[in-house]
């Protein structure tokens, strides 16, 4: 026999209860910071003190690959009826007649239309990353582990969305076989009427990339695309639609065989298990957001154009303010004045504010780009609304413009947060007091 192959060295005593308690110590620590501050990435959320039941449930441990139904493991009785109301609920929410709850994320559902609709060397349009796109529609992202090749279409930075005129010149001349329509940086909605006609001239089909809208658009607050010429959406759940962090498919019934395509790009394409803790914690989102999402998608974008606002008359460079700034709950602000998106992204959180840097039309490099990303959905979750919209616009300003110091800026935050701890928009669960950023679990021994 060889030599026994390597293990590791035996853990000193209490060595790894250490490590246990300091891992819980950083995420109440995280957890703490976030109650504290005011959060303002557009891509994040509250789940729903029941959907966030679900996530430690023993759903958590189990598999289940396949469909309701014909799945190639056993004990899936309960499984089946809890994703059978998911897929009827995702039905009925977004009006449409398929569903597929089995990407375990945007990115993965997004690769799975790419294996439904497209092969190796297609050309499928979409935007540029510095237009707003998301980076599954770059060559270092999804369409490159796919090896489709993007043709990008033309936009119009005053208006930041597609310039029509020009995208029909493109689409005519190049003929891609699949057209995606969808931002990270989503403000206004995308001109797909307009487009119809001529994605219907090159036989292309359309594809709409509701990640960061879905909320809205079940709320009946933004487009509705697979009404608007997109037969198929793909979407992440947990940024307006406040669910967890799971995936989507939607599609309308005008081709049996694309739902076919699309649910053998979920399973076994791209996701083996997919995630059931997540998707009970989804049906519940789902049921929620039918009960209360047209009112909190209302605020949602009620907040974020109050917000824009508020810093356009503070003298920050909202983007497209002769548009109102924002039909969406993402706003974007050029802060090269201030310092360029990095340094004031870094600032404000050093101040108890949690946004991003973003890329902006004309900027060069990711990481040193001229803007700022805000989104409205979390603060509106925990109830603020346009008042307190004015408020934070009031912290950047005395941060980015008056000269206050991090420390103040994070104590005035913190005060503000400490009225909104509370998540809203859900059915109730437990205590009214319940404070969405306490830890589920027993104490460390």
């Amino acid at each position: 026999m060889g030599a026994p192959f390597p293990t590791a060295d035996p853990p000193a005593p209490g060595e790894m209860a250490r490590s246990v308690r300091t891992v819980r110590d950083l995420v109440r620590q995280h957890s703490t910071r976030f109650e504290r501050a005011i959060p303002l990435i557009a891509s994040e959320n509250l789940l729903s003190p029941y959907a966030k039941e679900l996530l430690i449930s023993d759903l958590h441990s189990r598999y289940a690959e396949g469909l309701p139904g014909d799945r190639y493991y056993e004990g899936n009785e309960q499984v089946d009826q809890v994703e059978t109301l998911c897929l009827a609920l995702a039905k009925r929410l977004f009006r449409c007649s398929f569903a597929d709850v089995r990407p375990t994320s945007g990115t993965v559902a997004n690769l799975a239309v790419l294996k439904a609709l497209t092969e190796p060397g297609d050309l499928v349009g979409t935007s540029r990353l510095a237009d707003g796109a998301h980076i599954s529609s770059a060559g270092f992202g999804a369409f490159g582990l796919r090896g489709v090749k993007p043709v990008y279409y033309a936009w119009d930075p005053e208006r930041m969305t597609v310039d029509v005129p020009r995208t029909r010149e493109i689409l005519r001349a190049v003929r891609p076989k699949t057209c995606l329509f969808g931002l990270s940086l989503f403000l206004f909605p995308m001109p797909l009427d307009e487009l119809r006609p001529t994605l219907e001239e090159i036989g292309a089909r359309g594809w709409y990339d509701g990640a960061h809208v879905l909320g809205l658009i079940a709320g009946g607050q933004f487009q509705d695309p697979l009404h608007e010429g997109c037969q198929v959406l793909s979407a992440s759940t947990h940024k307006t639609l406040p669910g967890p962090q799971h995936g989507i498919l939607l599609g309308t019934a005008t081709d049996p065989e694309l739902e076919k395509k699309l649910q053998s790009g979920a399973f076994p394409g791209v996701t083996s298990n997919h995630h059931l803790n997540a998707m009970a914690a989804l049906a519940v989102s789902l049921a929620e957001q039918l009960e209360f999402g047209r009112d909190y998608a209302a605020r949602t974008v009620e907040n974020a154009r109050a917000l824009a606002q508020a810093l356009h008359d503070k003298g920050f460079d909202v983007l497209a303010p002769s548009l109102g700034f924002t039909r969406s709950h993402t706003i974007a602000v050029r802060v090269e004045a201030e310092g360029g998106g990095e340094a004031v992204a870094r600032r404000l959180a050093d101040a108890g504010v949690i946004a991003n840097k973003n890329l902006l039309p004309g900027d060069r490099s990711p990481k040193h780009p001229g803007g700022v990303r805000l989104g409205s959905p979390e603060v509106t979750r925990v109830g603020m609304g346009p008042r307190e919209m004015e408020r934070i616009a009031g912290l950047f300003d005395d941060l980015l413009h008056r000269g206050r110091s991090p420390e103040e800026v994070r104590a005035a935050a913190a005060e503000l947060k400490s009225g909104f701890t509370t998540v809203r928009y859900c059915f109730a669960a437990g205590e009214a007091a319940y404070r969405y950023y306490d830890l589920v679990g027993c104490e460390p021994a």
